[in-house]
Parts: structure tokens; C-alpha cells; sequence
């Protein structure tokens, strides 16, 4: 069986051949119109000059007809080049992502760190080197959005993940399909906007071009003006001002209503948006899935007759694109003669009030199955990683050869944090890995809460809210210093256990803002208050003294440590995570390697 290397190798090869033919199509066609065009003029004036005017303008016409052709034959091979060029690139990123060049893609998720959220900015989820950076491949507005809610505010049901799980283990397999839908997002030229004003304005619509009247005469009106100029030409006796009145009674109609402008210029501002919606809807609804995350997914996107979402959509592209024309001054004749703008209301409004409302659903949908396929990512990449088991009541968490999923060879190691000993105290010397444990256990229970695998061999947890205090730094804008923040995100921490309970905190060198003695006592009285309430977490500290928590606590606190190793006078670290005490100290071997002379 081929792993994903190779698939991906397989695959970049494919594409580059065939993107190497359509390159060499696309430059052949374009050289042919443009031969064909200046070639086929050319005979065609020719002949029209020398020898017969009806043969000369006989070549001419099969000359446009030949050339329209062209262009259009032009345009699907370019398409598909375009298309080809992104699933290229989206294999060339997979294989980058495995051999871990990830950290250079360009969508960090900057735009999603908050300060103020209990644990993002100190797991890494967004930024340069961020869990999202590593993952995200979600293009519209919406999907970004869902993959960072994901991993942000965790589902409270175990039942939900678990479907959620399923669906990612289809799309994961599902890998050809998966980059064609991916790939239909990142065809588009230009960043897919916020989508929230072409939704508002589809749930709502103007019932007065839905009136029969009104129809009937929209209708009507163009034909009979249309009409007259034809019988103005046709038969001699027929006056000039009738077409003309048509015309001027058209115009007035036409330019009467402002609010009709803005409503179509609405629709066509977000034309490429609702292309791929159309062309995303499109690859899921005709695929058949398994898992009943999906199938869920599927039953929301008919209209109330029964017709596919990805239809409906097309109706409304389609829409968009007649409008595009209406901002050409050359076509505001056809635009009065026609009565389009009226035309094109009628149609907008009778779309409104058969699909809009069912709009916004069916972009969410696109949402949630970027926010899979994403998260599929790491299960095709990594298969040797354990999906989490959801375990029910507040049990803790229990992992087997757990690693860092954002760190290459990481160190693994086996942890156990249990109701009855809920909370881990770890030592260890600087440099020893201490802080790392803490965000591996976090970002891991953020993967598990999201529905994706997570870089253990075994991995369970119960539903906890997650909440930790790690990187605090000053806020001079606020005029808040570091110790004052810490003690705003502790706060946040001790009132979330006495209301919420089953929470899991993850703090880093507890009131390291203040003096030692002020810091051993306060982070004892701190941890004994987590405690009590029946809180789980895990907390580092350099300060040995409070291993004497573990026996006063009669084990509900446990010691844990890291150690480190010398050999010919060089420090060395194994990662692993021991029982008991740290009893090995390094800060003074590393002051000495900063070239700071020690008195010995």
C-alpha cells in the first residue's frame, strides 16, 4: 500500500504532465486565432476588392464564426489549465506539509488570535507556526471561520464528535475528491469575501415584481416598442414617434428605481463567490458518503420543490452574470429597449422567494466541509495517530506515546490525569521540556474536541473546558503589567471551576511576577483551591518546595519531573517524563554558557 509520500509524489507528477500539455494547447490555440483572425481580414478584403464582394464578406463571416470558436475552445483549455495549476499546487503544499515546510504557507490565521480567549494564544492555534497554519485549507470566508470556531469552542457532546470523526475518516481516504473540491475554491483570482450581505439580501425580497401586472408589463412593453421600430422600417406609413414614445416611457421606468442599482450591483460584486459555491455544492452532492456527519450535511441543501442546492446556485450565477454588462455604456440602449435592469429584478426577486432563505444554510454547509477536509489532513498524513475516545462523566484524560503534532520527532511520552488525582505538578531544570508537556496535552485536547486524530498512539478524554495561563507579558496600553495580567487570567481560571467544574487549566510558572516567597505561597494556596473544587490540570514550576503538595494532598496531587544529562561537559536533555522531583538544577551551567563568570 502506497503512504501518502508517495501518493502525493504520484500525483504531482500526473498533473504537472497534464499541465505541460494544456500549457502547450492553450499557447497553440492563441496563436491560431490570432492567425486566423489577421489571416482571415485579410483574404477577406482581398477577395471583396478584387474579385467578389459576396465571397469576400462569405470568408469574412467564416472567419468571425471560426475565430469565436477559437476563443471559445481558448477559454475551456485555459479554465481547465487554471484548475489543474491548483490541484498541482495543493499536492505540492500536502507533500511541503509532510516534510514539514508548512511554516512558509501564507494563510497563518493571524486574523483570529484573541488575547482574551482562554487558551488559544498560548496553545499556538493562530499565527506564524501555528496548528492552523499547519492545517487550514479552507479558501471562502466562511470555511477559515468554521475551522477556527472548531478549535476555539469545542462541542459539549461526545456524540457529535464521534459522527464527526466518522466523516473525517471518509473524506481522509477520499483523497482525489477531496483536493477537486478544495481545488474548485482556489481557482478564484481574488480572496473570497464575508458572504453576510449577499445572504441578508437574499432572505428578503420585493414582492412587486412578483405581481402579474407587473410581470405582464415588463414583459410586454419591449415587445410592442420593439415592434414598432420594426414596422417603422418595414412600412413607410408608420410615424417615428411611436417607437420612440416606448422609448422614453422604457427609460423613466428604467431609471425611476435607485434601489433596483444597488440591489443588482449587489449580485454582481459577489459573482465569483457564488460561482464556487455553486461548483462546491456541486462535487458534494454528487458524491455519495457513507458517515452520517455527511449524509446529515446533504439533506439540508434542497430547496422546499426538491431541487439541489448547487442548481439553484447555478440559477442565481447565471443571474449575475447577465448582469454584468449593465455598467457598459454601449449596452444602455439594449438595457432601455429591453427594460434588462426589470427583467433581471423579476428573475433576482422570484429567486429570492423560492431559494434565498435556504442561502446562508447552504454556504455553511460549504463551511463545514472545509473545516473537514482540513482536519482530514491529518489523518491521511498521519494514520499511525489515534482517533480520541470520548469517554463519559468527568474521568480525565489518558494518552499513550503522546507527542507535540506540530513538532517534528517530538519526544513522546504516556500521561494519566484522573478525577481522583487530578492534577500534575511538574519540575524539572530549564530547558527540560516542562512548558512543551503542557501545550503537547492542550493542543492535543484541542484536536480530540474538534473531531480530529491526535498525535498519540492512545488518547482519551472526557468533555473538560480547557483554560490556561502560560505566556503573560505586559500590556502598556491598558497600563496593565505582566504579574497584573496573570493574576486577570488565574482569576478567570478559579471563577470558571467554581461555576463550570469540569474544567482542565494548564499553568506555567505560577505569580512568577513576584518575589519567591510571595510565589511559593500563593501558587500553594492556588493549587490546593483547584484542587478542592475538583479541577484537573497540570501545572510547571521551578519552585521544589511544592512537591510537598502531593503528600498533603493525599495524592489528588501528583509530582512529575523532567531531568537533564551531561556528557563531556555538554547538557543534554531526553524529554521523558519521570515520577516524582526534579533532583538535578542547570541554571548555573547555563549562565556560565552565556559567558557570565561565576565565583565558584
Amino acid at each position: 500500500m502506497q503512504g501518502p509520500k508517495e501518493m502525493y509524489e504520484k500525483r504531482i507528477m500526473y498533473y504537472a504532465r497534464r499541465l505541460e500539455k494544456l500549457t502547450q494547447t492553450v499557447n497553440r490555440l492563441s496563436n491560431a486565432r490570432l492567425t486566423l483572425f489577421f489571416a482571415g481580414c485579410a483574404l477577406a478584403g482581398f477577395l471583396y476588392l478584387t474579385q467578389s464582394s459576396s465571397l469576400g464578406l462569405g470568408i469574412l463571416l467564416f472567419t468571425v464564426v471560426s475565430f469565436t470558436a477559437l476563443v471559445l475552445w481558448h477559454q475551456k483549455f485555459r479554465t481547465e489549465q487554471k484548475y489543474i495549476q491548483v490541484l498541482y499546487e495543493i499536492y505540492a503544499q500536502a507533500l511541503k506539509r509532510l516534510a514539514g515546510e508548512w511554516k512558509s504557507f501564507p494563510d497563518t490565521g493571524e486574523d483570529f488570535i484573541d488575547p482574551a480567549h482562554p487558551y488559544s494564544e498560548d496553545l499556538d492555534l493562530f499565527g506564524p507556526s501555528s496548528l492552523f497554519q499547519w492545517i487550514n485549507t479552507a479558501k471562502t470566508y466562511r470555511g477559515r471561520e468554521k475551522l477556527k470556531e472548531w478549535l476555539t469552542v469545542p462541542s459539549v457532546e461526545g456524540g457529535a464528535i464521534q459522527k464527526k470523526q466518522e466523516a473525517i475518516k471518509e473524506l481522509a481516504i477520499n483523497l482525489a475528491w477531496r483536493h477537486r473540491f478544495m481545488a474548485e475554491a482556489g481557482i478564484t483570482e481574488r480572496p473570497l469575501n464575508s458572504p453576510t450581505r449577499i445572504i441578508e439580501w437574499a432572505k428578503t425580497y420585493d414582492t412587486t415584481y412578483l405581481r402579474p401586472g407587473i410581470v405582464i408589463l415588463a414583459r410586454a412593453l419591449p415587445i410592442i416598442t420593439l415592434t414598432f421600430l420594426l414596422l417603422y422600417f418595414l412600412i413607410p406609413g408608420v410615424s417615428y414617434w411611436y417607437p420612440l414614445a416606448g422609448f422614453l416611457i422604457q427609460a423613466i421606468i428604467l431609471f425611476a428605481g435607485k434601489q433596483r442599482g444597488k440591489t443588482l450591483e449587489a449580485v454582481y460584486a459577489y459573482k465569483d463567490s457564488i460561482r464556487v459555491y455553486e461548483k462546491m455544492l456541486e462535487r458534494f452532492e454528487k458524491r455519495t458518503f457513507k458517515s452520517e456527519y455527511l449524509q446529515d450535511l446533504k439533506k439540508g441543501l434542497s430547496d422546499r420543490d426538491g431541487k439541489a442546492a448547487f442548481e439553484q446556485i447555478r440559477k442565481l450565477s447565471g443571474l449575475a452574470e447577465l448582469i454584468a454588462n449593465r455598467g457598459n455604456a454601449m449596452f444602455l440602449v439594449i438595457n432601455i429597449f429591453t427594460l434588462w435592469d426589470i427583467q433581471c429584478m423579476i428573475a433576482l426577486e422570484s429567486w429570492k422567494e423560492k431559494s434565498g432563505r435556504s442561502l446562508g444554510r447552504w454556504v455553511d454547509t460549504v463551511a463545514e466541509l472545509e473545516g473537514l477536509a482540513s482536519l482530514a489532513i491529518i489523518h491521511f498524513d498521519h494514520q499511525e495517530w489515534a482517533f480520541p475516545e470520548i469517554v463519559s462523566e468527568n474521568s480525565g484524560i489518558v494518552a499513550a506515546n503522546m507527542g507535540h503534532p506540530l513538532l517534528g520527532n517530538s519526544t513522546c511520552n504516556n500521561l494519566s490525569i484522573e478525577k481522583r488525582s487530578g492534577i500534575l505538578l511538574i519540575t524539572g531544570s530549564n530547558m527540560s521540556g516542562k512548558s512543551t508537556l503542557l501545550r503537547t496535552v492542550g493542543i492535543n485536547l484541542v484536536l480530540a474536541y474538534a473531531g480530529a486524530p491526535v498525535c498519540a498512539r492512545h488518547f482519551s478524554c472526557s468533555m473538560l473546558r480547557i483554560y490556561s495561563c502560560m505566556r503573560v507579558s505586559d500590556n502598556l496600553g491598558k497600563n496593565i503589567s505582566s504579574f497584573y495580567a496573570e493574576l486577570l487570567r488565574i482569576k478567570r481560571i478559579v471563577s470558571a471551576s467554581k461555576k463550570e467544574g469540569k474544567i482542565f487549566f494548564l499553568l506555567d510558572e505560577v505569580f512568577k511576577g513576584t518575589n519567591s516567597q510571595d510565589r511559593h505561597v500563593g501558587a500553594k494556596v492556588l493549587i490546593r483551591q483547584l484542587s478542592k473544587v475538583g479541577a484537573m490540570g497540570m501545572v510547571s514550576t521551578h519552585d521544589l518546595e511544592l512537591g510537598d503538595l502531593e503528600r498533603e494532598s493525599e495524592l489528588k496531587i501528583r509530582n512529575y519531573h523532567f531531568r537533564e544529562f551531561y556528557v563531556n561537559n555538554e547538557i543534554h536533555f531526553d524529554y521523558k517524563l519521570r515520577p516524582g522531583i526534579s533532583t538535578t538544577r542547570n541554571a548555573m551551567y547555563l549562565i556560565k554558557m552565556a559567558g557570565i563568570e561565576v565565583d565558584e
